[in-house]
């Protein structure tokens, strides 16, 4: 009974969503605010339907329900809770079904804050989030029904695949969608300028913190989900450039460019084709990530399996590619930048060269992802792209990168003059002079490495400079002390500092990045009681344990590390064999004991019945600093994400006068 609910309130949405792209499209036509309204009414009803459908779904896996068969295929009885309610998105099905809530929940959420403002766009808004709502759930009635039923009931089901047993699973897949999702929301607003003729910064400033928070939490998810590789995968590195991983890369990077560039109209009204260009290729993105995962094209750990839905997801990227870009030509007159470039020298063309170089690294990981499928089909045989073409390419965009960061808040807007450059640059520049020595001095000869950190050293000190100077400008003018300075200089302007410390997070990202060529790796076969030794640490293989529970057999290796002779800690990688597994062979779990100089990392291939293992030593430099990123850039995006009180006011009253006008 539960799971033909769930199914029924899906049919409901489809049938709903429907009905409020009608709705909204003819009341536009029409000039029928009721129509208007009862289609808004009933998108808000869209995010209940989708929240009871998803409950339905959550029941049955926790009721252990294995007459539905997706309940079947991803779980079983011994699976614990935590992992039955994260099973819910472990396969194709749910995760649809997890894509179509949030984007219900979403949508209801838009409608609810712009009941009294931008109604001119509000119908186009409305049609077009049904009509991807509409899509979603049109492939889960007709395809990959979450709630199909089994003739035969079994006793138990399959169990959750092994890799998928990690603390990751709670978070990876969630937060990749919420952020995917959330950037539906600006893509609709900004067709809905498009087609409504409305082409100023409103729809910008409308969604300015729904890209914020997309943004954050595509962010997240590739931080959790390198984590959780690094952790599960058992290959001693986070990121493989797997065309999945690439996948969500994707749309972050255009979402940064898009961030940046939003800045730029919204101050000096330049930039709106690029805004256009970006948001559409931003949410294409998302779903050609989609297509990625969910076709069974591509050879991955984080593919789903063949699910037919491949030919319907081109379909869509199709319509949603043509639809954009063909509303961006249509409108090209109306785009004109109210100002421009003045010189190549300005904060302005920082922001521009940022673009650009975030759009190269985009379109240089779309040419290693989609180039196998290209070959394919000319050739007849599949040429994948490895790790080396990514890394040759995205080292030196990096680098740029990093350079823009520290460059861009120290050049003026319009035109910078000698005064200003000597002025801003003496301090940080002076900084990155004395790192070139002093990094040189602790070993590091590799020209890359060294580049990469002087640049971290510029692009730090550039920041810090910038909170010196604000909060000492305000201690002037102010009289307030210096922390009082420093706490009302951020508060009141979150937007730029929260920015600020952001950045600082990934400049921690392209430290962490920078250990890599420092790596060490060695092959060993132990005993009980060998020591092992690697870099300047020592490793002994104490003893092997074996024990059972009623998910799985475990084999593990009891290991010290010391470091001289004073112990460090004692870690137990491990060999885990589902007993109801989706993989018949033993998972790898590594050991690790980490620092915030470097991380220790243990591989078991293999242990005999005596005791006698195969391990893959590994020394990581400065991994830990990737993990700490991820914490400074919530600090920041939080900040920046704040309701600003002044912003509010002034957005209210430019809401005022849309009505005022809409009504007169």
């Amino acid at each position: 009974m539960v799971p033909l609910l769930g199914y029924l309130t899906l049919v409901s949405t489809m049938i709903v969503s429907l009905y409020v792209a009608i709705m909204s499209l003819v009341g536009v036509r029409l000039g029928k605010k009721s129509m208007i309204a009862s289609a808004e009414r009933a998108a808000i009803s869209i995010g209940v339907l989708v929240i009871i459908s998803y409950s339905t779904l959550l029941y049955s896996f926790l009721a252990r329900d294995f007459s539905v068969k997706y309940v079947y295929e991803y779980s079983n009885r011994a699976l614990s809770t935590i992992y039955t309610i994260s099973a819910t998105w472990a396969g194709n099905n749910g995760s649809l079904l997890m894509w179509a809530t949030f984007l219900g929940i979403y949508g209801a959420i838009v409608i609810i804050q712009n009941q009294h403002r931008n109604r001119e766009s509000m119908p186009y808004v409305t049609t077009i989030l049904a009509l991807i709502v509409f899509f979603f759930t049109s492939l889960m009635v007709f395809i990959s029904n979450p709630f199909e039923r089994l003739p035969i009931v079994p006793a138990d089901g399959q169990g959750l695949n092994p890799m998928l047993h990690n603390p990751g699973m709670y978070l990876h897949p969630p937060t990749t969608y919420l952020g995917y999702v959330s950037f539906a929301i600006p893509f609709a607003f900004a067709m809905a300028a498009m087609i409504s003729g409305k082409l100023g910064d409103m729809w910008i400033r409308t969604t300015r913190r729904w890209i914020i928070w997309g943004w954050f939490w595509l962010t997240v998810g590739n931080l959790v989900g390198a984590w959780w590789a690094y952790y599960t995968l058992g290959w001693g590195g986070y990121w493989g450039w797997d065309p999945v991983e690439n996948s969500s890369f994707m749309p972050w990077l255009v979402a940064s460019a898009f961030m940046h560039s939003i800045m730029i109209q919204e101050k000096k009204g330049m930039l709106k084709i690029w805004n256009m260009a970006l948001v559409t290729l931003t949410f294409s993105l998302t779903i050609y990530g989609t297509l990625i995962t969910r076709s069974g094209i591509v050879n991955s750990v984080h593919t789903f399996s063949q699910s037919g839905l491949g030919p319907y997801l081109g379909v869509f990227l199709f319509i949603t590619l043509a639809f954009g870009f063909g509303m961006l030509i249509y409108r090209l007159p109306l785009l004109k930048s109210d100002n421009e470039l003045d010189s190549i020298i300005s904060r302005e063309s920082a922001f521009l060269f940022n673009n650009i170089v975030l759009l190269g690294m985009t379109f240089m990981v779309l040419w290693g992802v989609t180039f196998p499928f290209i070959s394919e089909a000319v050739t007849g045989s599949k040429i994948t792209v490895g790790a080396p073409f990514y890394n040759q390419m995205a080292v030196p965009l990096g680098m740029v990168l990093l350079f823009l960061m520290g460059f861009g808040p120290l050049i003026a807007w319009r035109r910078a003059t000698v005064a200003n450059l000597r002025k801003n640059f003496m301090y940080p520049l002076g900084a990155a002079m004395i790192a070139i020595p002093t990094i040189a001095a602790i070993g590091v000869r590799n020209p890359w490495v060294l580049s990469v950190l002087v640049l971290c050293v510029f692009t730090l000190a550039t920041i810090i400079f910038e909170f010196y100077r604000g909060t000492s400008a305000r201690h002037r003018m102010t009289g307030e002390d210096i922390l009082t300075s420093f706490t009302n200089l951020v508060w009141r302007n979150k937007r730029r500092y929260g920015g600020y410390i952001v950045h600082i997070g990934l400049v921690m990202v392209f430290f962490a990045i920078a250990g890599g060529p420092y790596k060490i790796e060695k092959d060993v076969t132990m005993k009980p009681g060998d020591v092992a030794s690697i870099g300047s640490y020592s490793i002994k293989y104490i003893e092997s344990k074996e024990f059972e529970d009623a998910e799985k057999a475990t084999q593990a290796a009891v290991m010290t590390i010391f470091r001289g002779d004073r112990e460090i800690e004692t870690i137990t990688p491990r060999k885990e064999l589902y007993s109801s597994a989706q993989m018949d062979q033993p998972w790898t779990r590594v050991g690790v004991r980490s620092n915030l100089k470097e991380d220790i990392y243990i591989i078991p291939s293999g242990i005999d019945a005596d005791g006698t293992g195969g391990f893959t030593l590994i020394i990581n430099p400065l991994m830990q600093w990737l993990w700490v990123s991820g914490f400074v850039v919530f600090l920041g995006t939080m900040i920046a994400y704040w309701p600003d009180p002044t912003e509010k006011r002034r957005l209210a009253a430019i809401y005022a006068r849309q009505e005022a006008i809409s009504e007169a």
